[in-house]
């Protein structure tokens, strides 16, 4: 039943206005559509909405991740525009200049996956991947 369904991401947010703030400036993103207490964007192949919430965000792992084709392209006109990528030093996780080498992936996609994360406005942390062909 779910196989065939479009899958949604969805973001609280404490201040809306300040995350589409951010999403527009920083990220280049403008929602398609807004409600009271809630915008909805569409990005190439899903979609994500924020929403209002008196919710706190773990921010402790990866809450929505965009497949990009050049991780340094990608990452360099983030940063341009004001993004503050994460560094991580972990067993198995270390960044490099704020992008990460990771060992291993879904074979369809292909021997291993280059990652960079940074949080949003609101605390909610998003990621970056580029999967390493064979």
């Amino acid at each position: 039943m779910l196989a065939n369904a479009k899958v949604a991401t969805r973001l609280p947010a404490k201040d809306l206005d300040r995350a589409r703030a951010f999403y527009s400036e920083k990220l280049g993103l403008d929602p398609v559509e807004q409600r009271e207490g809630g915008l909805r964007y569409i990005c190439a192949s899903g979609e994500f909405a924020i929403f209002v919430s008196a919710g706190v965000q773990s921010g402790t792992h990866t809450q929505m991740g965009w497949e990009v084709e050049d991780i340094e392209a990608t990452v360099c006109e983030l940063r341009a525009r004001g993004v503050k990528f994460e560094e991580y030093d972990l067993p198995g996780l270390k960044t490099v200049e704020g992008i990460a080498e990771i060992a291993g992936n879904y074979a369809s996609k292909g021997i291993g996956e280059r990652g960079a994360w940074f949080r949003d406005s609101e605390g909610n942390l998003l990621g970056i991947g580029q999967p390493v062909r064979s």
